[in-house]
């Protein structure tokens, strides 16, 4: 059964986050970051190419892992939703053994820099993450007993839509100044948090996932 499986990706997820979570660390140290709003770093040409590599490899590794453990695309895209899930929030479970940050579950964080920087509380993708880890899940367990998952065109618009409002509220402080240079998006720091579009487009995605995956339908 392929959800036996989980426990070999969840696995591969956490030692994942313990590699990227101690690469942070050394970062933070060799820069002197303590603070992500307040210590802003000088642009670094040599480093900025291989950084964005390196959040690149991370999403090469989570599709691969995921695709080659499940079945059908329904399982492979599940179980990559699953790991990329997992990973995240056990990044900043390591994180917190490791350095004692985040202070809290508000602390704001740089997310991502792919395809412009992501910039939120740390609450915010990790309830993401578990809205993945969830769904995954289901959908997974689904296909083991036998019951199709199917989403309707407006189910898969709402998510998507959903996707997209969440994307924005991440990324809508360097949506604002494009077009603009790397370095300029390198030195840009965040404006507060844009919570009602962000729990709008997390509630549209939930809806979708939930009512998609649980209960399941009988073929």
């Amino acid at each position: 059964m392929l959800a036996k499986k989980f426990w070999w990706v969840g696995s591969f997820a956490v030692a994942m986050a313990y590699t990227e979570a101690a690469t942070v660390v050394y970062i933070r140290h060799i820069y002197g970051i303590s603070d992500l709003i307040l210590d802003n770093t000088p642009f670094d040409p040599v480093i900025a190419p291989i950084e964005f590599g390196r959040e690149l490899a991370t999403l090469i590794m989570l599709l691969a892992v995921g695709w080659v453990v499940g079945k059908s695309r329904q399982t492979r895209i599940s179980f990559i939703f699953f790991a990329f899930g997992i990973w995240d929030i056990f990044y900043y479970i390591w994180l917190k053994i490791f350095i004692g940050w985040p202070n809290s579950l508000f602390s704001p964080d740089i997310l991502f820099l792919i395809p412009l920087p992501w910039w939120g509380p740390v609450i915010a993708p990790i309830l993401i993450a578990c809205l993945m880890v969830v769904g995954g899940i289901l959908v997974v367990i689904g296909e083991d007993k036998g019951f199709a998952i199917k989403l309707s065109l407006i189910n898969w618009i709402t998510l998507f839509g959903g996707l997209l409002i969440m994307l924005y509220s991440f990324m809508k402080d360097a949506i604002t100044i494009m077009p603009a240079n790397v370095e300029t998006l390198a030195q840009l720091r965040p404006t507060a948090f844009n919570w009602p579009i962000y729990i709008f487009g997390l509630v549209l995605a939930s809806y979708v996932v939930l009512h998609a995956t649980w209960p399941v339908n009988p073929k």
